[in-house]
């Protein structure tokens, strides 16, 4: 081999390796983002699982309540039929009296917001639950479609390495930032897809 080939192969071998170090740093970057992206995918998982047992207990109490008012509606009415049959004043007060109770009872049953736990407020509070739980469900898939992105990226890049055909660095990057939009609508619109789908 002549100095002159020696020369050239020098160079090509010094421009692969600035060229592999770009790719290595690309990876490393794409490599931290799906971390941070798989990070968040399951911390929406577990927020979402947590709203859905809790909305679901919120509903198990709103229909236990709405059971109980049933009952106690029920029992009134049955009772204040009975009333005209009753003929003494202090049996027919009594009456008169756990008739009013049970009505209040019902009527504090349908809402409470002293206690915050009537009907109407269980309803509310589950019906919450379940927007926040959709809502970390939406972030999470976000999250996961931004791992894809960031996984094939990874890939991709891995191959230029491997092949030297520069256009699968090019598409490496752009997959990286693709993974970033998705990461960021998980963040700050995370229902912005299911919006443009209707």
């Amino acid at each position: 081999m002549s100095a002159h080939e020696n020369l050239e192969h020098a160079e090509h071998a010094e421009h692969a390796s600035h060229s592999n170090k770009k790719i290595a740093l690309l990876i490393a970057v794409l490599a931290l983002f799906l971390a941070f992206s798989e990070t968040l995918g399951k911390s929406s998982q577990t927020a979402a699982i947590a709203d859905n047992i809790k909305a679901s207990d919120t509903w198990n109490f709103f229909q236990a309540k709405t059971i109980r008012q049933s009952s106690l509606r029920t029992a009134a009415e049955a009772l204040a039929a009975q009333l005209p049959a009753i003929t003494n004043d202090e049996a027919k007060a009594a009456v008169t009296k756990q008739i009013e109770t049970w009505r209040n009872t019902v009527t504090r049953y349908e809402s409470d917001p002293k206690e915050n736990d009537g009907r109407k407020e269980l309803r509310a509070q589950a019906e919450h639950l379940e927007h926040e739980r959709d809502t970390w469900l939406a972030r999470y898939h976000q999250y996961e479609f931004a791992s894809a992105a960031f996984q094939i990226g990874i890939v991709l890049a891995s191959a230029q390495v491997i092949t030297g055909i520069l256009a699968m660095g090019w598409l490496s990057g752009l997959l990286g930032l693709c993974g970033l939009g998705f990461m960021a609508l998980g963040l700050w619109a995370p229902h912005a897809l299911q919006l443009a789908g209707h």
